[in-house]
């Protein structure tokens, strides 16, 4: 009986240690400041979003947070449908995407840039509270995912605001998850309104590709 209780003791230790060092390696070579890019799925909002904005075949894109590193602590400063602006564990954050089946891509700013960091995790910082934005159109009142990581560079001008279009690539019209949501909501298409999505974000050149999560 011992003998057994010791065998199942060793191996409980040893998956943790496992669940540790991989812990461990996800953190290693992450940096105060990266951009954790969520990606898109194929359909819903998360693909109606990718439609209109995606601008590289091999990555898309529909969510994004930025990654503080402080006493130790690896946390994820994001806007998001379910907690408004937000601060979630890394660990957190990650098993979520998980369980959407979602990936998270790791980008960075570039050294000439790195810079503007402490600034706009101060700034990020300062907006954490606010709800979440769900019609997309700028306000002041509360912020969509890829609107408070533009806001939190906004001093530095990392990232730039941009007309947005909702017109499917494919039609040439507006795409129909978009002309529905927002006449549900009884709200004219934004179309050409200014503001900014995680594609757009992605595809800036002031950002490298680091690896995936």
């Amino acid at each position: 009986m011992r003998k057994i209780f010791n065998v199942r003791l060793f191996a409980f230790l040893i998956i943790i240690l496992s669940l540790s060092s991989c812990a461990s390696g996800i953190k290693s070579d992450l940096k105060n400041g990266d951009l954790l890019f969520v990606t898109a799925k194929n359909s819903g909002l998360s693909g109606a979003i990718n439609n209109v904005t995606q601008k590289k075949e091999t990555e898309k894109f529909d969510h994004i947070g930025i990654l503080e590193i402080k006493n130790g602590q690896y946390s994820v400063l994001h806007a998001s449908p379910q907690n408004g602006s937000n601060r979630q564990n890394l660990n957190d954050f990650i098993n979520d995407q998980k369980k959407d089946q979602q990936n998270i891509v790791v980008y960075r700013l570039k050294p000439g840039f790195q810079e503007t960091i402490p600034n706009a995790l101060t700034m990020a910082d300062l907006m954490l509270g606010k709800p979440y934005n769900f019609n997309y159109i700028l306000d002041e009142n509360s912020y969509y995912c890829s609107d408070f990581i533009e806001r939190a560079f906004r001093e530095n001008q990392i990232f730039k605001l941009e007309p947005m279009t909702f017109i499917d690539p494919k039609t040439r019209k507006t795409n129909e998850f978009w002309q529905d949501f927002y006449n549900k909501k009884n709200l004219k298409v934004p179309e050409g309104e200014l503001g900014c999505n995680p594609n757009g974000l992605a595809g800036s050149d002031k950002l490298i590709r680091i690896k995936v999560l």
